[in-house]
């Protein structure tokens, strides 16, 4: 199969490359996945420049998410079946073959049911961005009907399904945005309110529309900090899945004098129930036709390191490279 690869880390023009490998196969409890679509996240780009891991061991074939069919079965797995469709998450965690390939074999647990009515391009934006934001919404959908969510970077891929999620729970949204054409973005997804984080009326837009908020989906604390507080009361609980280049000072008086809850979500270290939850709520939000794909970007594989490229200089919407 072509595959692309890399073996140290590095700049993306000069580590990764794409090969001619031998197939894998299926071992007990995995399924290889022909993949149509791979999806970049800016995880993908940080392992490979050496910011958040080492060198692999041999190679590595980067990429998490990626959408497909099912063309092998390894022994024990009955969950699903060839010729199905499916969407992986964290198909490179811990594992050589990731999505940028023209196959992928994962852990069965790591690929879910692309229902008909979904594309390729939906499903392999899915994944890391929607597991994620279903996790930091709690997991349960049932739990959040009637609360107010706050989403920062609702034009994000996580912010994105963090508003449809959060929607199809029953909860109100507002979400930050940075521009107009991101902000377009974040009411197509559903927000009910979008306000610039930069506005020094903001916090009194959200206050007008809601005194309070009960959960933040939080991109950039350090950053966000002051909105954050202004919004918090008690039992706000925000939730932050993403780090800053310089590790933002807690104020802890007026976190304290707020009643409120910071929680820290690492995708990786999450449990497997918790993340079987969120791919649970994510599928069958899927299925109710209630997620949708931001802006899509497609590369072919040749060009995989353009690709992780544009997503390091913060590319609007999804980017994905073909096989």
């Amino acid at each position: 199969m072509r595959a692309a690869m890399y073996r140290t880390t590095g700049p993306a023009g000069s580590v990764l490359s794409v090969e001619d490998v031998e197939t894998p196969l299926p071992g007990p409890g995995e399924v290889r996945v022909r993949i149509a679509c791979s999806g970049v996240n800016p995880t993908d780009w940080k392992s490979r420049s050496g910011a958040t891991g080492g060198a692999p061991d041999g190679f590595q074939v980067p990429h998490h998410d990626g959408a497909g069919v099912v063309d092998a079965l390894g022994e024990g797995v009955v969950d699903l079946a060839i010729g199905q469709r499916v969407w992986l998450h964290l198909a490179a965690f811990a594992n050589r073959y990731g999505t940028a390939a023209e196959y992928s074999v994962v852990p069965a647990a790591r690929a879910a049911p692309l229902p008909d009515g979904a594309s390729d391009e939906l499903g392999a934006s899915l994944g890391v961005p929607a597991v994620t934001a279903a996790h930091c919404l709690g997991g349960d959908p049932r739990a959040l009907d009637g609360t107010t969510v706050l989403v920062a970077g609702g034009a994000g891929a996580v912010g994105h399904f963090a508003i449809e999620l959060a929607k199809r729970g029953g909860a109100r949204v507002v979400a930050t945005a940075s521009s107009v054409e991101k902000a377009e973005l974040a009411r197509a997804a559903g927000a009910d309110l979008v306000v610039d984080y930069r506005d020094p009326a903001a916090v009194e837009h959200v206050r007008s529309w809601a005194p309070r908020v009960d959960r933040i989906v939080e991109v950039a604390l350090g950053a966000n900090r002051e909105l954050d507080l202004a919004l918090c009361g008690p039992g706000t609980v925000i939730v932050v899945y993403a780090s800053e280049t310089t590790d933002p000072v807690l104020p802890t008086r007026r976190l304290m004098a707020a009643n409120a809850t910071i929680h820290y979500v690492l995708l990786y270290g999450v449990p497997a129930p918790q993340i079987a939850a969120a791919v649970a709520w994510t599928g069958e939000a899927l299925a109710d036709g209630a997620l949708s794909s931001l802006p899509v970007h497609r590369y072919p594989l040749e060009e995989v390191a353009a690709a992780q490229v544009a997503v390091e200089h913060g590319a609007l919407g999804k980017v994905l490279v073909v096989p």
